[in-house]
């Protein structure tokens, strides 16, 4: 039995600045026994710096679900897909081999079902609303939703003017509280390490952060996978295709990661690139 999980952590645009605050997240949340790895698209490609429309997702769903089989082909236990979307989730799936894959949207209302009966979203533009929706209800869990709070910030704004993003967010987070009745709350983008905890403090009750989320959701699945021998199926709906195909095909083994972080085990200080 080994607590020694390897996990990666893809974030799937082409673009890099984020990485450094996913690997700070990574290394204050993690068990000293994991390593992680986080990933970044190449941008030759496309620089997306965020995929909030679906033809961006579109385009980037083929380097997801590269960067998937070169993760399940170096060994990885795990790998969570950075976007609340859940972008290309049950695509990758098929292709992970023994690999778990997660992702943020599905992770958080894991997550809050379990600390909450009803859970509100705060998300950035009323643009996200109709697929996370979707997703929420897709998950099982559209009756625990109490609503979704747009705050009218793209995901580049949510950096901008963190003192305009904190008011419109706490706004947004005590409707959801004070008059829909939510007992726990999602942020629906990641912000900087540990904001979900101010927004506690002003609005007493659980916030996560859907990247902490995803990461944790994708820990807690490889350390489950290494213990319990619980590996994904790949029976009926969760079938893969087959490999011959896929090799005459010819297109699915370029490396799309242009940038790569790597936390490693055993809490040390730092990280490599």
């Amino acid at each position: 039995m080994t607590d020694s999980a390897k996990i990666m952590y893809l974030n799937p645009v082409g673009y890099d600045t984020y990485d450094h605050v996913f690997a700070d997240m990574v290394q204050r949340h993690k068990l000293p026994g994991s390593q992680v790895h986080i990933t970044s698209l190449t941008p030759r490609n496309g620089a997306f710096t965020h995929i909030e429309y679906r033809s961006y997702e579109a385009m980037v769903t083929r380097d997801i679900i590269r960067a998937t089989r070169i993760a399940a082909r170096e060994g990885f236990d795990a790998l969570a897909i950075g976007c609340f979307y859940d972008t290309a989730l049950y695509e990758a799936r098929e292709l992970s081999g023994d690999m778990v894959v997660t992702a943020p949207c599905m992770a958080s209302v894991e997550i809050a079902a379990s600390l909450a009966n009803r859970f509100g979203i705060i998300v950035g533009r009323r643009k996200w609303v109709d697929q996370m929706q979707a997703t929420v209800r897709n998950n099982g869990h559209g009756d625990r939703l109490s609503g979704f709070y747009h705050v009218e910030l793209g995901v580049n704004e949510f950096q901008v003017d963190h003192a305009r993003t904190k008011e419109r967010l706490v706004a947004a987070g005590r409707k959801a509280v004070e008059e829909d009745y939510a007992e726990a709350l999602i942020l629906g983008c990641t912000m900087e390490v540990g904001f979900y905890k101010e927004l506690e403090g002003e609005l007493g009750v659980p916030v996560i952060d859907p990247s902490i989320a995803a990461f944790k959701r994708a820990e807690y699945a490889a350390m489950l996978k290494l213990q319990c021998g619980w590996k994904p199926s790949r029976k009926w709906s969760c079938e893969a295709p087959p490999e011959d195909e896929i090799a005459r095909i010819g297109i699915f083994d370029d490396d799309p990661i242009g940038n790569r972080l790597i936390v490693p085990a055993k809490a040390e200080p730092g990280f490599a690139a």
